[in-house]
């Protein structure tokens, strides 16, 4: 009795100098913890990309502020807005002959998703005149865009968070884009971004649904498709990436199948016409070229060839991986050493969308934002050592003055080119991707949730 006595005492003595020791007077709370760690860390939070989340956060809420601000105290520019409306009145009206669709500005000539997505905006904004709503239905736009590159960039921990800055708040040019000007550039870009997310996710058939979407809205989205076309063969092989290709396809043939059955050459070659001639004034390249060079059809010809040829070096030399034999993966992917990682898809995406743009024949001030978003990763993943932060913070800085230099001049087309040119080289010096850090650092692999 005496010793079991005993051992309850010791028993009782333990727990509660377990409670002392779990709870001791003065405790601080987790949360306080947690404060206190991020205040010692304040001069590293915008360096280090542990805290993307928090800078994301704060600058996102900032811009729901300056979306308001910008709505409500820079003037409106019409430029597409009203020619959007007559084209989708004209659809509404009964008319589905793509040749008898036009504008104050020209012929309809975007795909069937366009229409449906206005025809919604044409409803929603009272026939197209309650511009003011249709801004903040584009800050929407624009900040669910910021959301899913936000999420992105957390998710790759490539860019440190001081970047973000000039992601959102620094860039005129994209706020004018979205909320002042009402382009439909926005729309493809937000639905293209969306999708990239699912790629990351590893719904792939999901993915590829979506992004089909985004093609409709406006085919700038196909220079993407390279890129994504190297990883659906690389990921599944030939004979599974069929039925994706499938259903992008199929998505386009429904959604333009009411312009198809009245007058499919008419839609086909209208919506989707590769062979567009674009006026010299208004573009934001190439300006430093004398006009008639820049209208040769041969010049054309060979920023078409120069295009081929380089997505054709990068996928070979720069997105397959060592030792990797690509016709060998083609038909067996599963001989695959590694599956695609987050960094991977989003590298590849991106680097097929820029090469596009370094060789596009015209630049508009709208095509902006078909790459902004994506620039910070690409410098971040560039090989170069010695370009330092202040260097690649610097190139953006003229990426985006030659963007908002209106009308554009031989030096700043000279400047974007440039800047251009050096962000490539530095993707073609990157290390292999055998090597990213994505990789090296027991990234889980992305798997096909949705076959």
């Amino acid at each position: 009795m005496r010793v079991e006595a005993s051992l309850h005492v010791a028993e009782a003595a333990e727990m509660a100098g377990g409670v002392l020791r779990k709870k001791p007077p003065g405790s601080p709370s987790p949360l306080w913890g947690t404060l206190h760690t991020l205040w010692q860390d304040k001069h590293l939070v915008l360096f280090k990309t542990e805290y993307t989340l928090l800078v994301v956060s704060v600058l996102w809420l900032l811009e729901i502020v300056i979306n308001v601000w910008v709505i409500q105290k820079v003037a409106y520019t019409e430029i597409d807005w009203k020619a959007y409306m007559d084209e989708v009145e004209g659809v509404i009206n009964g008319t589905y002959d793509y040749t008898q669709l036009k504008g104050d500005t020209g012929p309809l000539v975007y795909p069937a998703g366009f229409v449906y997505i206005f025809t919604a905006l044409y409803y929603i904004t009272s026939h197209g005149v309650n511009i003011r709503l249709g801004q903040y239905i584009f800050a929407v736009f624009y900040l669910i865009t910021l959301l899913l590159v936000f999420r992105i960039y957390y998710r790759t921990k490539k860019v440190p968070p001081y970047v973000f800055f000039f992601v959102c708040c620094a860039s005129y040019r994209i706020h004018s884009i979205f909320v002042l000007r009402l382009f439909n550039d926005p729309v493809a870009m937000m639905l293209l971004f969306a999708a990239i997310n699912l790629f990351m996710d590893g719904y792939w058939t999901l993915g590829c649904g979506l992004y089909s979407l985004a093609v409709s809205v406006k085919m700038n989205v196909l220079l993407f498709a390279p890129g994504l076309l190297f990883l659906l063969l690389t990921e599944f092989g030939l004979i599974r990436t069929i039925p994706k290709l499938s259903l992008c396809a199929g998505i386009q043939l429904l959604l333009g199948l009411p312009f198809l059955l009245e007058n499919p050459v008419g839609y086909m070659s209208r919506a989707f016409d590769l062979g567009r001639q674009f006026m010299f004034k208004w573009t934001v390249n190439w300006r430093f070229l004398p006009e008639w060079l820049f209208l040769n059809r041969y010049f054309h010809l060979l920023l078409l060839s120069v295009h081929l040829l380089t997505l054709l070096l990068f996928a070979l030399r720069r997105w397959k991986r060592p030792r990797e034999n690509i016709f060998e993966i083609l038909m067996e992917p599963s001989k695959r050493t590694v599956p695609a990682q987050k960094n991977t898809i989003v590298l590849i995406l991106f680097t097929s969308n820029f090469i596009g743009m370094c060789f596009s024949r015209s630049l508009h001030y709208q095509f902006y934002v078909w790459y902004f978003h994506t620039l910070p990763f690409l410098l971040w993943s560039g090989g170069v050592k010695k370009l330092a932060h202040l260097l690649r913070v610097l190139i953006l800085g003229l990426i985006e003055l030659s963007w908002n230099t209106y009308p554009s001049t031989n030096s700043s087309s000279a400047a974007l080119l440039v800047c251009h040119l050096i962000i490539l080289l530095c993707l073609w010096l990157a290390p292999p991707l055998l090597s990213a850090p994505d990789e090296t650092q027991g990234d889980a692999p992305v798997k096909d949730k949705r076959q």
